[in-house]
């Protein structure tokens, strides 16, 4: 399980997520685990297409010490190709039936349409994870009725063609623009501030250089008052970086990502890799600690 609580964030006071009927406490940072029931995902494509095992991994993430599992029925890695909302629904509503018929958890709905989150929530989901934000026509109106936790995720162009050359001129002042934008548009919707969380995008429309830039700077998204979200694992930018050809040896450059980013402020952490997540943040937690401290948890 997570550490006790995480004291050494520069915010200690405890952020409480609003997710329909359930709170979420992210005065200590959660790890959301990623479960793909695509057949073509950059990491884990069809693997967990049949609902049971789809049940199955995210019951073992639950017991590594996932707080969300987060579902997602179409890829969003660059080049992918869309899914209609008919087939999306098709993937995800029975593995958040049959999940929540074994598990009172907190599931994520990685969707950027309105049907699949109304849908999903109606099923049992508790937030919804959106890449586009709630830009989508009538994506707003669908996620102010559901009263999920909401995740507003930045990204540049779409998914089949955002990374050919993405460009900014400030990459942590126009994404942190566009994010505060996102979230004055959920609160004109009736959207509470106790629902939302801001994602700024790690590789979605971005080069190597804005990722790092955006990790280096990412406190500075503490000036919009929203619990901050961080998706870096196993991304491609840790094969430019340190030449990890496969997602799974990308493992150690997102373990030492995640740290840093929880460092400026994260509070939540997306991960396919949620047992080596959490004891990376505990390593972390425990030098932060007193000795004693550290000796009366063993």
């Amino acid at each position: 399980m997570m550490p006790p609580a995480f004291s050494w964030l520069a915010n200690t006071d405890p952020m409480l997520l609003h997710c329909a009927d359930t709170t979420l406490d992210l005065g200590v940072p959660a790890i959301m685990g990623v479960l793909n029931v695509t057949p073509d995902s950059f990491s884990d494509g069809g693997r967990f297409t049949a609902v049971d095992a789809a049940v199955a991994r995210a019951c073992d993430m639950l017991d590594e010490g996932a707080a969300i599992i987060d579902i997602g029925g179409e890829s969003t890695r660059p080049g992918a190709d869309p899914v209609d909302e008919r087939r999306e629904i098709e993937r995800v509503l029975p593995v958040i039936e049959a999940l929540r018929a074994q598990r009172d958890c907190l599931i994520s709905i990685d969707t950027s349409k309105p049907g699949v989150m109304q849908a999903a929530c109606a099923a049992g989901a508790r937030i919804i994870n959106d890449v586009r934000a709630l830009r989508e026509p009538g994506a707003l109106d669908a996620a102010a009725d559901t009263g999920a936790g909401i995740c507003l995720m930045h990204m540049q162009g779409q998914p089949r063609s955002m990374q050919r050359a993405p460009e900014y001129r400030d990459v942590v002042a126009e994404v942190r623009d566009f994010l505060d934008a996102r979230l004055q548009a959920c609160r004109a919707h009736g959207i509470a501030r106790q629902r939302l969380v801001i994602d700024p995008g790690f590789g979605f429309g971005k080069t190597l250089v804005h990722n790092l830039t955006l990790l280096r700077d990412l406190a500075a998204f503490g000036e919009l008052e929203c619990p901050v979200l961080i998706g870096v694992s196993r991304k491609s930018m840790f094969r430019a970086l340190v030449g990890a050809q496969t997602p799974e040896a990308r493992l150690p450059a997102s373990l030492a990502a995640a740290v840093l980013a929880v460092e400026r402020g994260a509070s939540l952490v997306r991960t396919h890799d949620v047992a080596a997540t959490r004891d990376a943040l505990a390593v972390a937690h425990a030098l932060r600690q007193p000795n004693d401290a550290v000796q009366q948890q063993r």
